[in-house]
């Protein structure tokens, strides 16, 4: 989007909610899928349901890819005034990455070679004992 973001209001949002523009908000900021209705993998249906609403907690838990995600890129026409915008729930997100807060490796002791190494070694005393 070039230039100057467009600001929305909820009850401008909610005027949108035909097939010829279907808008709806997601994270605060709002989409016009009318064009996407028949690509839409999950049907047009779903899209049509969320029309003129705040479609953000449906979004999120159906568990869109990241492709899906950058792909609602193209359809952003703008964002909600500030007085609308509401706070976006924090998702569980899982952290692929290790970071320096992570928790060191854990030593021999605790990691899987102690009951290997103890294993072998009872195995070695039982058959020397009583082998």
């Amino acid at each position: 989007m070039a230039g100057e973001v467009r600001k929305f209001t909820r009850q401008e949002v909610a005027a949108c909610d035909t097939k010829a523009s279907n808008t709806f908000i997601i994270d605060n900021y709002v989409y016009d899928v009318a064009q996407f209705l028949d690509e839409h993998p999950g049907g047009h249906e779903v899209l049509v349901n969320a029309a003129g609403k705040d479609a953000s907690e449906d979004f999120e838990d159906i568990g869109h890819s990241l492709d899906a995600k950058d792909l609602m890129k193209k359809y952003r026409i703008g964002e909600l005034v500030d007085e609308d915008k509401k706070q976006a729930k924090k998702s569980a997100q899982v952290n692929w990455h290790p970071s320096a807060t992570a928790a060191a490796e854990p030593g021999f002791v605790g990691s899987w070679k102690f009951p290997v190494v103890l294993g072998i070694l009872a195995t070695v005393l039982y058959s020397y004992l009583f082998g």
